[in-house]
């Protein structure tokens, strides 16, 4: 039995292993999306070929002949009006790694999965969170072309609340896909003493996840754009015109200058209670993953509030905007080792 358990053990950190690789290339996928948008290059691709679509123009002729598509949609005609084939292939290749990585993905989660399940390695009870995964890939490759879709109109401008549902299941396949890795590498937690705080901890992961998701409103909008300021926002704290939609609610989505101040307020709310947290937890006297995992926390929201700060003031240059959306992951990451190792304690 004492053999079985350690061959076991043995397979749990192979597939472990396994699904810290996938969520290492997603949290790429996730960066360079960030890329994508910031570029204006998620237009670029103006069909949908799952398969066939992995091939890019391979001849000047083919690039020619993508190109002349892409000039029948409202993007080129109303936006890039007069742009050469170089520059069109710039943009077109940033879209279409985005899409190529996406695929990729997925052959690198099935193939292993199927393996792993046929060569009888996957823990009882861990199946079946793996094929949740796989059809959370599967869902978010249709909704990244509903997303592209909304953008193939009149008006050539992404849906915001399309681009911010793409973001949000991409998080949350990547922060469930670390969930699963640890439960297989730590099935037991160090930090019994400070056990009490397990519902901030999954409060706290929810409240980074919303966090992104309106990171993503700040993107679909161009909010981040509009004062480049800070702490103020132009000459003042509090900006006019805040809620002066109507409805007044439809300002937080909508309205950029309040879409900004509410991310804005968000982020300050995050490092007050995240570091009364961590301080919370440390007086508890955690285990050695347990203060390793605060430590982590804590210098990723620094890091994070050094990016958001620089990104508003530099304007949102594409490597720090990119930065910035991949510091969130990391933050939220943190969170979630964090949190996962306060459930099992």
């Amino acid at each position: 039995m004492l053999l079985t358990q350690q061959v076991q053990s043995g397979y749990d950190r192979q597939i472990a292993t396994w699904l810290l690789l996938c969520a290492a290339v997603i949290f790429g996928m996730i960066i360079l999306g960030g890329v994508t948008r910031l570029t204006h290059s998620g237009l670029s691709m103006v069909e949908w070929k799952p398969l066939v679509g992995v091939i890019p123009p391979l001849s000047e002729q083919a690039w020619v002949e993508t190109f002349e598509k892409y000039k029948q949609f409202p993007e080129y005609q109303k936006i890039n009006l007069g742009m050469d084939l170089d520059g069109f292939k710039a943009i077109f290749m940033y879209e279409y790694l985005h899409r190529v990585l996406g695929r990729l993905i997925g052959v690198l989660f099935f193939v292993p999965m199927v393996f792993f399940a046929m060569k009888g390695r996957v823990r009882r009870g861990t199946m079946p969170k793996l094929w949740i995964l796989f059809v959370m890939g599967g869902f978010q490759g249709l909704l990244g072309w509903y997303m592209v879709k909304s953008g193939l109109v009149n008006d050539p401008h992404v849906s915001q609340y399309r681009l911010t549902a793409h973001l949000g299941v991409a998080v949350a396949i990547y922060a469930y896909m670390l969930w699963v890795s640890f439960d297989l590498l730590f099935p037991t937690g160090d930090s019994a003493g400070a056990a009490s705080y397990r519902r901030w901890a999954l409060g706290l992961i929810a409240l980074i996840y919303l966090m992104i998701l309106s990171g993503g409103l700040v993107a679909g909008t161009r909010a981040g754009f509009a004062y480049s300021t800070w702490p103020l926002m132009g000459p003042t704290f509090i900006p006019a015109g805040l809620y002066e939609t109507t409805p007044a609610w439809l300002a937080m989505f909508e309205d950029i200058t309040t879409i900004q101040f509410n991310h804005r307020m968000f982020a300050y709310l995050l490092f007050v209670v995240i570091n009364a947290f961590a301080i919370r937890c440390f007086m508890a006297a955690p285990g050695r993953r347990g203060k390793l995992g605060l430590v982590s926390l804590i210098l990723a929201l620094l890091l994070q509030v050094v990016l958001g700060i620089s990104t508003l003031l530099l304007h949102v240059p594409v490597w720090l905007g990119a930065a910035h959306q991949g510091g969130a992951v990391l933050l939220l990451s943190a969170m979630v080792y964090v949190g996962h190792n306060l459930q099992r304690s």
